[in-house]
């Protein structure tokens, strides 16, 4: 069963700041990809094969506007999907998300569609604000379109025409698919998810950029968006240090995680 809260998921501490979380690699109150995309998990991936971890900024845009690695038919479509790449993913050594998200990449292949499902929770609002939709439904429960329209009208206060609203709920029904949450083609469900350590060091990272601490971090919607539960997110932490992911000790109901193996520049001018 996946475990549920009758609580709403929570992203963010009370008070953090928006400043810190910004300067990770967060993108806050801006509309995001989705009103024209989906989260793009396959040109991500294509992406994230052509050029190595070390790559900047221009090798990304190179790979995927000359080269065309994302197998896109036109110059405009190649240059807009970089740009919405970008959006989602950053594509740059310089932001630590994308940095984090890299170091995890590597090490995880079947952990591809999560972690690239919490990137891009990240740093798009929009997709963001549908998490608590995703969580609530319990497994098997058919998911319905209005409860994520909703959501959408209240954190757009109702700015969002109906065909563009209708249209972003379709794309982000769809980016929910590619994270296998949601299962079926004319009646989608709520399909169980399963975290892996790598999965799990990146939701803590983004957890902790966003001002949780202890064990609100294995309570937050960073680990119940991935249907991890507190407990085993904490055994999930735990193999992640065995494997060198993560700094991770635990005294009573003290808990010091650290990410300096998740993003080796972290820290460093």
């Amino acid at each position: 069963m996946i475990a549920s809260s009758t609580q709403e998921p929570v992203f963010f501490a009370p008070g953090f700041s928006v400043l810190n979380a910004e300067e990770a690699g967060f993108r806050l109150n801006t509309g995001g990809v989705h009103t024209s995309r989906t989260m793009m998990l396959a040109e991500l991936s294509a992406s994230l094969s052509s050029v190595p971890a070390t790559a900047n900024k221009a090798d990304y845009w190179s790979a995927i506007v000359d080269e065309n690695c994302t197998h896109k038919s036109t110059a405009a479509t190649r240059k807009s999907t970089a740009l919405r790449l970008t959006e989602l993913y950053a594509l740059d050594v310089k932001v630590p998300i994308f940095r984090a998200l890299r170091k995890a990449w590597a090490v995880s292949p079947d952990g591809h569609p999560l972690l690239a499902m919490l990137c891009a929770l990240a740093r798009d609002t929009r997709f963001l604000k549908t998490a608590p939709v995703i969580v609530a439904l319990h497994e098997g429960a058919e998911f319905q379109r209005e409860p994520m329209a909703k959501a959408l009208r209240i954190a757009d206060a109702d700015r969002l025409n109906a065909p563009t609203l209708d249209k972003v709920v379709r794309n982000i029904a769809s980016s929910w698919s590619q994270t296998g949450h949601l299962v079926g083609r004319t009646f989608k469900k709520r399909h169980r998810i399963n975290a892996n350590p790598a999965i799990a060091s990146f939701a803590a990272y983004l957890a902790s950029h966003a001002g949780l601490r202890g064990v609100e971090i294995f309570r937050s919607g960073w680990f119940q968006i991935t249907d991890t539960s507190p407990t085993a997110a904490r055994s999930l932490l735990l193999e992640a240090k065995q494997l060198g992911l993560i700094d991770l000790r635990i005294a009573g109901d003290v808990i010091t995680l650290g990410f300096d193996r998740l993003d080796a520049l972290a820290g460093r001018g």
